[in-house]
């Protein structure tokens, strides 16, 4: 790991997470949001992969300390977290990232996985210093991003054999953004499981389209971010 773990304000607490800082010193600042895991190694070495290609990226922990390897637990945690609090610690690390000296932009991209996707379109609803969300097969049932207030366009990547996000449930989400009148730009991947970016998770891993979506998410975020 090539970044460390930094504390930040929110609404009065502290938050903390994974900050990752390129090699020249600067750049552009993206989020980076958990799977139901936590802020685990994977979610940091992302934060470190957008690092290596010129981002400053934080990766709050939502769970404040708490991480599992249990499917179980996780959807626990998951459905634990107080959702007035999460949107201030959003809050806290958006404003975080931008006041940092590192940071170049304005306003921030928010990446998020599982989880964390919904996080992501939450965010973007919530804060119009938002401007580029990145939805990986996003799911929480008790987060409902208001979408008339969203601001940023939104990039999702969604998979064909997915049980907890179907592709109906993609559809349905593109639908809804562009009778909103946002700007959407759905995949729904052939023949892929839900987690499919994940490389610590052999049995639904899928390289090419991992390497796609990364390709495509760095282009979106350097022309909505820079």
């Amino acid at each position: 790991m090539s970044g460390s773990i930094i504390e930040f304000q929110s609404n009065g607490k502290t938050g903390s997470g994974y900050l990752a800082v390129p090699a020249s010193g600067s750049g552009p600042g993206v989020i980076v949001l958990q799977e139901w895991w936590g802020l685990v190694d994977h979610i940091k070495e992302v934060a470190d992969r957008f690092a290596a290609d010129g981002f400053v990226a934080l990766a709050p922990d939502m769970y404040h300390g708490e991480t599992t390897t249990s499917p179980d637990d996780a959807g626990k945690l998951m459905m634990a977290l107080d959702i007035g609090r999460v949107e201030k610690d959003l809050r806290g690390a958006i404003d975080h990232l931008l006041a940092r000296d590192e940071v170049t932009s304005t306003r921030v991209g928010t990446v998020g996985f599982c989880m964390g996707g919904q996080l992501s379109l939450y965010a973007a609803c919530e804060n119009a210093s938002v401007g580029a969300c990145v939805v990986f097969y996003g799911i929480h049932p008790n987060v409902k991003p208001n979408l008339s207030a969203l601001a940023a366009p939104v990039l999702g990547f969604f998979a064909e054999k997915d049980e907890f996000v179907p592709p109906s449930a993609a559809r349905r989400l593109e639908a809804d953004l562009e009778a909103a009148g946002k700007s959407a730009d759905i995949t729904v991947f052939d023949g892929a499981d839900h987690a499919f970016f994940n490389d610590t998770r052999a049995e639904v891993y899928h390289p090419a389209y991992a390497a796609t979506c990364w390709s495509r998410m760095l282009t979106f975020c350097g022309e909505h971010v820079r």
